[in-house]
């Protein structure tokens, strides 16, 4: 079943415009009437035009109205309602420590599974899978994710490099192909070293992907393929964690699906690697 009409309009809501603000606010607010009403009765209830609700939907990167009210009752069906992550409490005893961040960090994949697109993942998988060179592109908590992307890609015997260093990225960036991928990483989409980098590897004609919160940004603009996760709650408390295990979780999704499309030659590397770090382990 269709979902994430909720997810989405929640990770989004403090970038739209104000009309698409206005209807926006009145579908959080009374979903359940939304999945009954046609786009003219949710246009004069609301205030606004029929032409902002179908702007609306595709700005949610959604076909129309229709699908918006289908993905709307999947959530109520699933009763996953955005919003629902848990303040995470510092004079909390450890248990309820336990219980917050790890409902927090489910509740964020659960919610990313709502805007991450397959068709995106199959893409990305098969431009990876082609290219020459990989480069991945994070600075601070973002840089945590390129290195793990780097580490499972050299297992299947894939040139790619992570660079958390501006300078560094530019260097790499001038010097890409048309052959080659750059990989933005930044869950705001409005990191400035990423957004310069980009630019250089798009200009000289390597493919884009991006890793970003759900919705437009300067980052996500940029790219040929967007890979988006969950906007979490702003709390520094909970929402640096959960955004982190959800683009780690996207990311081990992206990879089984590169191997899946190249198992008898990727599956050997694997076991490869696996046996070489074996030996360095006591029995």
């Amino acid at each position: 079943m269709l979902s994430g009409g909720l997810v989405s309009l929640q990770a989004i809501l403090e970038e739209l415009k104000p009309s698409e603000r206005k209807v926006a606010d009145f579908i959080l607010a009374h979903p359940q009437e939304v999945v009954k009403l046609s786009v003219q009765k949710l246009a004069e209830l609301s205030g606004v035009s029929e032409a902002t609700i179908i702007r609306l939907a595709r700005t949610l990167n959604m076909k129309g109205y229709q699908e918006l009210k289908l993905r709307i009752a999947g959530d109520l069906n699933k009763q996953s309602v955005a919003g629902s992550y848990q303040e995470i409490m510092m004079e909390g005893s450890v248990d309820s420590i336990m219980q917050a961040i790890s409902w927090n960090n489910i509740q964020s994949i659960k919610d990313t599974l709502s805007v991450l697109s397959a068709e995106e993942v199959a893409r990305a998988a098969e431009a990876l899978s082609r290219a020459r060179k990989i480069d991945v592109y994070g600075v601070g908590a973002s840089a945590v994710i390129a290195e793990d992307i780097k580490q499972k890609f050299s297992r299947i015997n894939l040139w790619c490099e992570a660079y958390s260093d501006f300078h560094a990225q530019l260097t790499s960036a001038v010097n890409l192909t048309e052959q080659d991928v750059a990989i933005g990483i930044s869950y705001s989409g409005q990191t400035e070293d990423i957004i310069q980098s980009l630019t250089e590897a798009k200009q000289q004609g390597a493919a884009i992907i991006t890793l970003t919160k759900f919705g437009p940004s300067p980052v996500a603009d940029l790219a040929d393929i967007r890979l988006f996760t969950s906007s979490v709650e702003k709390s520094i408390r909970s929402g640096a964690m959960a955004s982190r295990i959800a683009q780690l979780n996207v990311i081990d999704i992206l990879f089984i699906a590169m191997v899946s499309r190249r198992q008898q030659e990727v599956i050997p590397l694997l076991e490869k690697t696996r046996l070489a770090v074996s030996r360095t382990k006591r029995s």
